[in-house]
């Protein structure tokens, strides 16, 4: 299980190196991972483990693509995904149109997030955790946490 928050810098080949507290986790979840666009927020990646992935993937294609949301969804998850192997050093090649489409230039911040990492953008990550969940946003599965 992915958790923590680090900050990154990718280098100038657009490689990302990972964290080496997450190097042994993403070993033994075969080494391989996903790259894919969060369809939920902008300025954000998201990097499944590969088995993992192939769960979420055949979820989204099982979905009727006869509807808009649906193949939008397809478009975002599965027609985006890239899959990266980190190299002897534990860089991932991050693919410049997803930095590009994301907004991730040099800095960036990588999120564990239970069965996958979110890769966020320096800024839009500061502009997320800004923002404060209030009353209204509450739903009734959160009333019950006990935090």
């Amino acid at each position: 299980m992915f958790q923590g928050e680090t900050a990154v810098t990718l280098d100038d080949k657009g490689r990302l190196a990972i964290p080496t507290a997450f190097r042994d986790l993403v070993s033994r979840a075969g080494n391989r991972l996903v790259i894919t666009y969060n369809p939920y927020e902008s300025g954000c990646l998201w990097l499944y483990p590969e088995k993992a992935w192939e769960a979420v993937r055949d979820q989204v294609n099982a979905l009727p693509n006869a509807k808009r949301v649906h193949r939008n969804l397809q478009l975002k998850l599965v027609g985006a995904a890239t899959f990266v192997e980190p190299d002897g050093n534990g860089r991932i090649l991050m693919p410049g149109s997803h930095r590009n489409a994301v907004g991730i230039e040099k800095k960036a911040v990588l999120l564990g997030m239970g069965n996958k990492f979110e890769l966020w953008s320096e800024l839009a990550h500061i502009e997320q955790i800004r923002q404060s969940i209030s009353d209204d946003d509450l739903s009734d599965d959160m009333l019950d946490l006990r935090l």
